[in-house]
């Protein structure tokens, strides 16, 4: 066997072995891996009752309701479909109606979401009440702290910001001659 044979044979032995190695490690995942549904995909694709999956969209305003014992029901929607969720425990801060959230779980056999997780999402933006409330107290507090992001800046405005600044600072050192 020559070294150029020798080297292929090596290199192929050890491609087979990653391969299988891989191939092993995602079918054991196979069953934790979650993956996210919209209320209209869970309809479009007929999940079957039992199948874990995370559910994602808005809560609908006029669908909370609370129960005993921390039970909630409310309902998600995508704006093409609606879907009831059913979960008990605590809610997270940022839960209300009109919010976004996604919720983990799976659909029992009357076509109820089962939450056993449920996370409310948020924006860039979100800043804890507690660190608002101490930004306020210590004279830090921004009004435009909870305000929507400005558009980027364009590479034109960038360009023009960058030409007036040798401007700007040959004005500032006259002046300080003066």
């Amino acid at each position: 066997m020559t070294r150029r044979v020798r080297r292929l044979t090596m290199i192929g032995g050890s491609l087979a072995v990653l391969a299988i190695a891989a191939a092993l490690v995602l079918n054991a995942m196979r069953d934790s891996i979650v993956f996210f549904s919209t209320p209209a995909v869970v309809a479009e694709k007929h999940i079957p009752a039992g199948r874990r999956f995370r559910l994602g969209g808005l809560v609908e305003p006029g669908s909370l309701v609370r129960g005993d014992n921390l039970a909630v029901t409310f309902k998600v929607g995508d704006g093409n479909a609606t879907l009831p969720v059913a979960y008990k425990g605590i809610l997270p801060d940022l839960f209300r109606e009109g919010q976004g959230v996604v919720a983990e779980g799976a659909l029992d056999a009357a076509g109820v979401f089962r939450a056993d997780t449920v996370l409310a999402k948020h924006d860039e933006t979100y800043m804890p009440k507690e660190v608002a409330d101490a930004l306020k107290k210590q004279g830090h507090w921004k009004d435009d702290y909870g305000a929507k992001p400005q558009s980027r800046t364009t590479a034109r405005e960038t360009s023009q910001a960058a030409q007036n600044v040798p401007q700007a600072a040959s004005d500032m050192a006259q002046g300080v001659r003066q």
